[in-house]
């Protein structure tokens, strides 16, 4: 029985949609706001993730513990996550209890937001962002970006910073929450075997009070410049390079071709950098990834290797990116196909995958796409859209950023 796609809206602008599948063993919800930290002023950078957590705080109706006690009850597997754009809470069961990990799923995205939980969670918060600031790559990743997008929200860190977190309060949280988290700048994503009608029901039940308050996402213009850095540390022993470029969006066809660029020049294996660089014994690790965002986007390169052959790493990258718009072959048409047919046919046979990409895809294009159109539209792709898309969106990077060891 083939995937069926079904819609609907709630009068108040709550988009329910979903594939569904009654041959699959599992069922799968997630409610995808489109918010993110792009989305946040930069006094309030951060409070979309912390929001995340207050989530699970608790509720008019339930503790806590009791959110966590009744999806265990279920056997759900339930998570959440922030990124720049949006926000994601979901679940995975088995189809018959879908019905009451709703009740649950939909009663946190309406948390109680109490004072004593917001003080007891934000040094959890900083905790996380202390974490991460532990990991030297990821500093060198956030400040790359950081120049790339400059006084663009694209600049702003998910988790926010010390200084933004610890300033931020329960009623400023309140109000991000009461103007973005409403009813038509959210979307249900469902996937499985589940009767979509009774789901639609059940929602309406639960979420058709929300407000509608005409959230909108500010666009700010992007004007990349040209920029290197240099930092050290006395933390590491590796040189790390990091180097973004501009790239297609999300509303751009090119972003398939650009996708594929990205993999042939830098997959984790396989790839032309893993070849010139991992294989030879020159870097312990060498990558490039797409990243298409709302109206904009990225190409992110980066590597790590000793010291000593930092120099000769970065100038392999460079000269690899420089030879891929001459170089391409059928052959690397070929594989990154065949890999892309793999990832999505495998994508397509869990419930809990199907959610996730069409909870993001509405998210983030407002249009549906099926699983099958995405695949087609990769494998139309030909060498001239390759090197087409590396005309316009030259991979050679504008932003370098350079971490090494103290002294080098």
């Amino acid at each position: 029985m083939p995937v069926k796609h079904c819609e609907h809206v709630l009068p108040n602008g709550l988009r329910i949609a979903a594939e569904i599948d009654q041959e699959a063993h599992s069922a799968a919800m997630g409610f995808f706001v489109r918010t993110g930290a792009r989305d946040e002023s930069p006094e309030q950078m951060g409070v979309s993730h912390f929001l995340e957590h207050m989530m699970f705080k608790g509720t008019e109706r339930r503790t806590a513990a009791d959110v966590d006690r009744e999806f265990d009850d279920l056997g759900a597997r339930h998570n959440a996550w922030t990124s720049a754009e949006m926000t994601a809470f979901h679940v995975t069961c088995l189809p018959h209890v879908l019905v009451d990990a709703e009740d649950i799923l939909s009663d946190i995205l309406r948390p109680s937001l109490r004072e004593d939980d917001f003080e007891d969670e934000k040094p959890v918060i900083l905790e996380e962002i202390a974490m991460y600031a532990d990991q030297p790559f990821w500093g060198l990743y956030e400040k790359t970006l950081e120049r790339f997008y400059g006084d663009h929200r694209l600049s702003h860190r998910v988790l926010g910073t010390n200084e933004t977190v610890t300033a931020l309060t329960r009623d400023g949280m309140n109000e991000y929450f009461q103007t973005r988290y409403s009813a038509d700048n959210t979307i249900v994503s469902l996937a499985g075997n589940i009767d979509f009608d009774a789901m639609v029901e059940r929602i309406e039940g639960h979420c058709g009070h929300w407000k509608r308050t005409g959230a909108e996402r500010t666009y700010d213009q992007l004007v990349p410049r040209e920029s290197d850095f240099h930092d050290e540390t006395d933390r590491i022993h590796q040189h790390y390079i990091c180097m973004a470029a501009p790239a297609p969006s999300l509303q751009d066809d090119r972003r398939y071709a650009a996708g594929m660029l990205a993999h042939i020049l830098g997959n984790y294996e396989g790839s032309r950098l893993y070849w010139a660089l991992v294989e030879t014994g020159i870097a312990e690790e060498a990558q490039c990834h797409f990243d298409p965002r709302d109206n904009t986007g990225e190409y992110l390169t980066w590597c790590s290797c000793a010291p000593g052959d930092a120099e000769r790493c970065h100038e392999t990258v460079l000269g690899e990116m420089q030879r891929i718009l001459d170089d391409l072959t059928e052959e690397d048409l070929l594989r990154v196909r065949s890999l892309a047919a793999t990832g999505l046919t495998l994508a397509g046979e869990l419930a809990s995958d199907r959610m996730q990409r069409l909870g993001r895809l509405l998210t983030s294009t407002g249009t549906y796409r099926p699983l099958e159109d995405e695949l087609d539209a990769i494998q139309s792709v030909t060498i001239d859209d390759l090197r087409a898309t590396a005309e316009a969106f030259p991979l050679k990077p504008i932003v370098t950023g350079h971490l090494a060891p103290a002294g080098e």
